[in-house]
């Protein structure tokens, strides 16, 4: 029986496997996942948003970071780096195929396969006269040149070729082992094993240190940020000033937003306290005026929080700051919304702590749209007097004189839509053809918000019958188009009109003929008598029909079959009424069943907040456009449900708004509000009466 014999790979060859296939689970997954593919797609959805975005700072910067990061040329060298490993390793690979394939006698000798004994015998003294020692001949090509004859001739020697692939007959079974002999020389028998046993020790005290490293700064994050990457210490800022202050003005908000520990250098790497603000800070002070300098209360008077004030309201001013300061307003202005929708969520848990508990005053309404208002004017650029229709481009503080004129009346970005072509032309004479073309553009692309609600109580016999305490909900749908769509169908009605005012004018006096034989009449009608309406089996009026449950529907159903003589009296009033009983009741059955099923995927689907992005000016960074949607009493200024915050409006959405019902039966009159975190002049106001009745119960 043959032996064992263990090989250790003295040249490295056979560790070429390994690492050739080391190597391919690297660059194949990494190709996938880590290739810069996007970069092509990102800059065709730039090129498309050029026509309409293409002054905004966040473009501007945008395209000057595509240009100058490196980060995918980078990222690209890398792979590349890698297939060229991985194509070099699969090379030498195949090199070591060819070495280990199977020995072939008829190769060795140059012949055909089946070649006759006298043909061999021939090659052979031919071979033997080139490459013979004496000859001068190479030794190991000889050797391999008659060993290759014998296992043709001999009969032995070919038995054991076509047996075990080896003319001299079984040889050890060998085990490639990729690892160089020197680690196992006897020399190195205590060296190498210490060696690598503190290189082993040593890689796995590195990873342990790593994985560590990790989890402590991915502790330290989570106990100092909450789950909108906003530092603690800032939420519970902003809970004790809006606990102190539920009245809050737009100035005393900016102080607010402004001691956020987001800007304190102490707190967050990314804020910057430099030398020159010393210098630059003060002149920007004398330049807006009164902004509560000399407020000695804390954290107000703290210099990254005077520092943030002064960004704040030189941005909302459209200042021009040094070039010192410019990167830091930025950083400031792009924090500010989220620390403001921050300051959302803590007035409104203080709003549902009063609520629940009492003992305080909770923030009031003001306080919490005066912190919506100030998200739009960040995002704008502009302060809370100005116009809406300074969110355009080449609109300036002149230029407005002539949309406010008694012929126009322009104040909203609506009143602009709603005028005609020709009037607007003539009204924004001061622009030239393609700044008034870009000006279109821009209104055009500017959101235009429908919105239709439905008051209902679910998972009640009646849902349109509001007990007191009852909890109520208010189905909103919201449909977003753009500007342009209103335009456009404001355009064709004016069309419309325009024909039928020429077809009125050819025909004046026929109209009015008709206008006074009309009057003659209407004079000498008498209006009809009301008709006596036919009662029902349950005694309530057919042209008054409420909607029933499932227990007052079989109710009728079997009060009307176990009453055959009164089916028989009145077999018309019978049937429609059951009809259109069964169909109120099917269509209550299959509202409810929508309902459910719309709560169901609002729980499995992840929508994605990437909506539209927002037109503006001056803001660093491209913002989508989000709204806020609530219910409130503007009479008593408090919350009726909490605002949510509708991040996924691309065309439709639909959103549920939960509130208790009042616990004392009357008619109350709320608002549904809508409100943008990014434009200003698009709120929308619309009224909800809500009417509650007592709940009588019967024993």
């Amino acid at each position: 029986m043959a032996g064992q014999q263990f090989q250790y790979d003295d040249s490295g060859n056979t560790f070429f496997y390994f690492l050739t296939s080391f190597v391919g689970l690297i660059v194949i997954p990494a190709t996938y996942y880590f290739w810069p593919r996007d970069q092509n797609a990102e800059q065709l959805r730039l090129k498309s948003l050029r026509r309409v975005h293409g002054r905004c700072l966040w473009y501007r910067l945008r395209l000057l970071k595509s240009q100058q990061s490196i980060v995918p040329t980078l990222k690209k060298a890398a792979l590349l780096f890698g297939w060229a490993v991985f194509l070099l390793l699969a090379y030498k690979v195949s090199k070591l195929d060819r070495e280990y394939q199977e020995y072939n006698p008829y190769e060795v000798l140059n012949l055909d396969p089946g070649a006759s004994l006298s043909e061999i015998k021939k090659q052979y003294r031919v071979l033997s006269l080139k490459f013979h020692p004496d000859k001068g001949g190479d030794e190991a090509t000889f050797m391999r040149i008659a060993k290759a004859y014998a296992a043709l001739t001999n009969e032995q020697s070919r038995q054991n070729w076509e047996i075990y692939g080896n003319p001299d007959g079984p040889g050890a079974t060998s085990f490639g082992i990729a690892l160089p002999a020197w680690i196992v020389d006897q020399k190195n028998s205590m060296l190498v094993p210490l060696k690598l046993t503190l290189l082993i020790f040593y890689k796995c005290c590195k990873f342990i240190v790593i994985l560590l490293y990790f989890q402590g700064t991915w502790w330290y994050r989570s106990i100092r940020y909450s789950g909108d990457q906003i530092l603690i210490n800032t939420t519970q800022l902003y809970m004790h000033f809006m606990y102190k202050t539920p009245n809050m003005n737009m100035k005393r908000l900016g102080m607010v937003l402004t001691a956020a520990f987001e800007f304190d250098p102490r707190h967050n790497k990314e804020a910057t306290i430099r030398p020159t603000d010393n210098v630059v800070v003060p002149q920007l002070i004398r330049e807006l005026g009164n902004i509560n300098v000399k407020k000695k209360e804390p954290p107000f008077c703290y210099p990254y929080s005077l520092k943030a004030r002064v960004m704040v309201l030189s941005h909302l001013a459209r200042m021009d700051v040094s070039e010192e300061l410019e990167e830091d307003q930025r950083f400031v202005v792009r924090k500010s919304p989220a620390l403001l929708q921050e300051m959302i969520s803590v007035g409104c848990q203080l709003t549902m702590m009063a609520n629940s508990r009492g003992g305080f005053h909770a923030p009031r309404l003001v306080t919490i749209e005066n912190c919506m208002k100030l998200t739009q004017m960040v995002v704008q650029g502009l302060q809370e007097s100005k116009s809406p229709l300074l969110q355009l481009p080449h609109f300036e503080e002149e230029h407005l004189r002539y949309c406010i004129s008694k012929k126009y009346k322009v104040r909203t970005l609506q009143d602009l839509v709603s005028l005609k072509d020709s009037e607007r032309r003539i009204m924004l004479r001061f622009l030239g053809e393609e700044k008034y073309d870009e000006v279109m553009a821009v209104l055009g692309s500017i959101p235009h918000i429908t919105m239709d609600t439905k008051l209902q109580v679910l998972d009640d016999e009646d849902s349109n019958n509001i007990t007191a305490g009852s909890i109520v909900t208010v189905t909103v749908t919201l449909t977003r188009k753009r500007m342009l769509v209103r335009m456009n169908s404001l355009s064709q009605g004016d069309t419309n009109k325009s024909k039928t005012k020429v077809w009125q004018n050819k025909s004046k006096g026929a109209k009015k003929t008709t206008k006074s034989k009309k009057k003659k009449l209407t004079k000498k009608k008498t209006p009809p008598a009301p008709a006596a309406k036919p009662k029902q089996v349950n005694g309530t009026v057919a042209g008054n029909v409420s909607v029933h449950s499932t227990h007052s529907l079989t109710s009728l159903m079997k009060e009307h079959l176990a009453t055959p003589r009164l089916r028989l009296r009145t077999p018309a009033l019978q049937k429609p009424q059951i009809t259109k009983e069964m169909e109120m009741f099917v269509q209550e059955w299959e509202a409810l069943q929508q309902s459910i099923q719309r709560r169901e995927r609002a729980l499995l689907e992840t929508k994605s907040k990437v909506t539209h992005p927002v037109y503006s000016l001056y803001f660093p960074e491209e913002k989508q456009e989000w709204w806020w949607l609530y219910i409130a009493d503007r009479r008593d200024q408090t919350l009726v449900s909490m605002p949510y915050h509708v991040c996924t409006l691309k065309d439709t959405e639909e959103v549920e708004l939960k509130f208790p019902a009042p616990s004392k039966a009357g008619n109350y009159q709320y608002s549904v509000i809508l409100r943008s975190d990014s434009y200003l002049g698009l709120d929308q106001i619309k009224p909800l009466k809500v009417l509650t009745k007592f709940c009588v119960f019967f024993f």
